[in-house]
């Protein structure tokens, strides 16, 4: 059996909690690691993960407030401009995730057929073609980075997940339940790991 890490983010931005977390520890037969959302210390959390369960492939998720579908991100930026401070009061603006660095990498997963498979569980998701310039996208980069440099045997890539209900106060704005986001990413390990969605990958739009 594949060995899976999935990773979400504490609370930010002043919410109590962060759906990225909450729904990776409802996925079963993985491992999970909570990743500070701060510039200084949510790449050496993910190392330190990485490390500690030594997978064969990692899922990090975010939230993505706004988004009304599961989004797999295909294109991290070694950029950072953050639009609010991490939890440590820090934005960083026009600074790179990593000094010397590739512009951007693009996810070497079936990003296409893992949306379509969750599609096809009846939830809403997307191939996204933008991580932001947050904490996020440096997890993005930085996973990739470390895919790239240190590690070819690893596989893995970046999750966008939207609002859980209890974090939206106005009406109408997108939201998925937590449960649904779990049964997302199980959904999106499975389509990760098969050598099938591998192939099928350049055919399906």
């Amino acid at each position: 059996m594949t060995r899976v890490l999935l990773t979400g983010f504490e609370p930010f931005g002043g919410e109590r909690t962060n759906p990225s977390y909450d729904a990776v520890v409802l996925v079963p037969g993985v491992s999970v690691a909570e990743l500070p959302c701060t510039f200084s210390g949510a790449l050496t959390a993910l190392r330190e993960a990485v490390d500690l369960h030594d997978p064969e492939l990692v899922l990090c998720t975010g939230q993505a407030g706004g988004r009304a579908a599961i989004s797999v991100e295909k294109v991290a930026i070694n950029l950072i401009e953050a639009r609010i401070p991490d939890n440590e009061g820090r934005q960083p603006y026009g600074v790179p995730v990593v000094e010397g660095g590739p512009d951007a990498y693009l996810s070497t997963l079936p990003v296409k057929a893992m949306a379509r498979a969750v599609r096809e569980e009846g939830i809403p998701a997307e191939v996204s073609y933008t991580a932001g310039t947050f904490v996020c996208n440096q997890v993005a980069y930085g996973l990739a980075h470390l895919i790239a440099t240190e590690r070819p045997g690893l596989r893995g890539g970046f999750v966008h997940v939207p609002y859980a209900p209890h974090q939206v106060t106005e009406s109408g704005r997108p939201s998925m339940e937590t449960t649904t986001v779990a049964r997302a990413l199980a959904a999106l390990v499975k389509a990760a790991d098969s050598a099938e969605a591998e192939l099928a990958e350049g055919a399906i739009q």
